[in-house]
């Protein structure tokens, strides 16, 4: 069958499990409905009478153990139910008691949208939907993995990861380095300061490549296009940046000066972050929104509200249907783009959420608290998986390892063509007969490779040091001192070849295995 899209996946109707699903929400909704009349049923208080009207309707008037305020729950609870059966609303309803819960009930509203939104919603659908089907089905391949496989790849990684080392240590500007991201072909490091430059530079040698001067105050965030320094022109967006000067600027590689300067937010920029389409740009920031951008038009799309403080982090899933935000009110949100509507509530930290990262595997989720914690959640349950006390003060910065697609200095066998993609037979989630287990030595460095993406995260602190953590047991694997300085920002590369580190005392510091040079 063809690839999922948004089209067929209206028009599936393979779909068992659907007609299932919406019996049991219904019955969901039939309880919550019952419950929401019994809250309006008269009762008296006195223990009589509520005795007197158990007797009434038959039920037994007192059980063993029941104090007076849970004989009356029965009582609702009974009425509620008998009330259900007749298919009435309520039993001798009280006036005053109505017009209190109507106007106590508060009306869904609806915030207006442009057309472009509209088309830009379309898009990330269809743009999602069959990146998440290949991923599900790499997942299932990977399910399939004998058990020694598995600890043999988690051996043979982690042994490399707990040989990272400081390779070296280079000022980065005059104040602050607030934020480090290698470019997609792990060649450059973007920098940002609060000397307001982002500054590129050539690594592992830390030369400096370009300055570009575009923000008046602090840059708080710098994300590349995904795919910068890959296909993409240095003429066209490579990257963006948002700063405390109220704006989020877009920029080439071969101009010092901004391509343009999107205007909207009210407050400081924080973090932001690129779509993995690299058509839309989100940005935190201190007016307690998100917003949402069109990197061709440099439009605002969509100005999210729903944290009661300042939003610090912005993150999108790497299938492109999610967006995750971290507030100073300690709650993070997952946002579905394809609806506006929240996907999960990230409620667990006590103080502000500084950091948040999407794990490659596509539900879960890591975030880095000023409680010095870090929380794993789980998006298919809906709630915090571990809680990780990873330093002894703010962590600052959470980042799980993305793998390129391939090794690198890899170059599939001559004598027979390269791997095929993962593909989908349909959208029962089978994988597709042309897809193998791995036999030859090629294929296993690629399944090796495509499982390391995701197996461990790295993350910075106020207390001067960068931790590596393995992401299916959280344990630690790996602590690195720093300048002494309180770490901004961290982040790995994508040949898992380097480890970089921003710190308060102006530098930034690149890590490598035995602290080696690439």
């Amino acid at each position: 069958m063809s690839e999922l899209t948004f089209d067929t996946l209206l028009d599936d109707g393979n779909y068992l499990g659907s007609e299932r699903a919406r019996l049991e929400n219904q019955v969901i909704l039939d309880e919550l409905e019952r419950k929401k009349k019994a809250r309006n049923l008269a009762v008296p208080t006195d223990d009589n009478k509520v005795k007197a009207r158990l007797r009434e309707i038959g039920e037994p008037i007192t059980l063993f153990g029941e104090r007076p305020p849970d004989r009356r729950d029965r009582l609702i609870y009974v009425l509620s139910q008998i009330n259900a059966a007749r298919g009435e609303d309520a039993m001798q309803v009280d006036e005053e008691t109505s017009e209190e819960s109507s106007d106590e009930e508060v009306e869904e509203f609806y915030s207006p949208g442009s057309l472009e939104l509209l088309e830009a919603r379309r898009f990330l659908a269809e743009y999602s939907l069959p990146r998440a089907q290949k991923r599900v089905a790499q997942q299932r391949i990977d399910s399939k993995m004998p058990l020694g496989r598995i600890i043999d790849i988690r051996k043979k990684v982690f042994a490399e990861v707990k040989s990272f080392a400081n390779l070296g240590s280079q000022i980065g500007d005059e104040r602050p380095v607030s934020q480090v991201r290698f470019s997609p072909n792990s060649q450059y490091l973007l920098t940002g300061s609060w000397a307001g430059n982002v500054k590129l530079w050539n690594v592992p040698d830390c030369t400096p490549v370009r300055t570009y001067q575009g923000h008046t105050d602090r840059v708080g965030g710098a994300a590349w296009h995904p795919q910068a320094t890959k296909t993409l022109s240095e003429d066209v967006v490579n990257f963006v940046s948002g700063a405390a000067d109220l704006t989020v600027n877009l920029w080439s590689l071969s101009s010092e000066t901004p391509l343009a300067t999107m205007k909207g937010h009210a407050d400081r920029v924080a973090r932001v972050a690129f779509h993995p389409s690299g058509k839309y740009v989100a940005s935190a920031s201190f007016d307690t929104t998100w917003r949402l951008w069109d990197v061709a038009t440099s439009k605002e799309l969509l100005l999210q509200e729903g944290h009661s403080k300042e939003v610090f982090s912005v993150e999108f899933q790497n299938d492109g249907a999610l967006c995750a935000s971290g507030g100073l009110d300690a709650i993070g949100r997952v946002w579905d783009l394809r609806t506006g509507r929240t996907a999960m509530v990230l409620d667990g930290h006590v103080q502000a959420i500084f950091g948040i990262s999407f794990s490659p595997n596509g539900y879960q989720i890591a975030t880095g608290s000023g409680d010095d914690t870090i929380r794993i959640w789980d998006m298919r349950s809906l709630k915090a998986l571990y809680t990780i006390p990873a330093h002894m003060s703010n962590v600052s910065d959470v980042r799980f390892f993305y793998a390129d697609e391939l090794p690198p200095n890899y170059s599939p066998p001559s004598s027979s063509p390269s791997a095929p993609d993962v593909a989908m037979n349909g959208t029962d989630g089978e994988p597709h007969p042309d897809v193998k287990p791995a036999d030859s030595a090629h294929d296993k460095t690629l399944e090796e490779w495509k499982y390391r993406s995701g197996l461990y995260f790295a993350s910075g602190g106020y207390d001067g040091f960068v931790k590596l953590w393995s992401a299916d047991d959280w344990q630690l694997l790996r602590t690195l001192p720093t300048d002494g300085g309180k770490v901004m920002s961290v982040d790995l590369s994508h040949d898992g070849r380097m480890l970089a580190s921003g710190t308060y005392n102006r530098n930034f510091q690149i890590f490598t295995p035995n602290g080696e040079g690439v």
